[in-house]
């Protein structure tokens, strides 16, 4: 007899999340960071953080990939991170005004991959 709850009706993988452009994966500059598991960010997260608005100068999308995770990196290792959650926050530039730019918080999530295997994802406070 099969159960009910063992029937899947869809599944929708971080694959498809990051090929879709739902997810983008930032594994590549993660590891060169010193993370030794795959790292992808939200489309909400990256459009944030990552994208450069239009008219703003000084700034790269390299430079700003390394920001996201520099900072997530000193996160975990200066809270000494226990769960599967951690916040952490840093300064996105994303005008020309003069002075600091506002402060922008993130959240980070481990969890299984698509395989069992661990995956950071990060995301905006209230995203899931």
């Amino acid at each position: 007899m099969v159960n009910r709850d063992d029937i899947v009706i869809f599944c929708y993988t971080r694959a498809d999340a990051i090929r879709d452009g739902v997810l983008i994966d930032v594994t590549e500059t993660a590891r060169e960071a010193g993370f030794r598991i795959p790292v992808a960010m939200t489309s909400a997260a990256w459009a944030l953080c990552v994208e450069i608005p239009e008219g703003v100068t000084g700034q790269d999308l390299s430079g700003r990939i390394w920001d996201v995770l520099i900072m997530l990196l000193y996160a975990i290792k200066s809270k000494n991170a226990r769960g599967s959650e951690i916040r952490y926050h840093l300064h996105v530039r994303n005008s020309n005004e003069e002075g600091e730019p506002p402060l922008v918080e993130l959240k980070a999530l481990c969890g299984p991959g698509d395989e069992g295997e661990p995956v950071i994802t990060i995301m905006l406070p209230h995203e899931d």
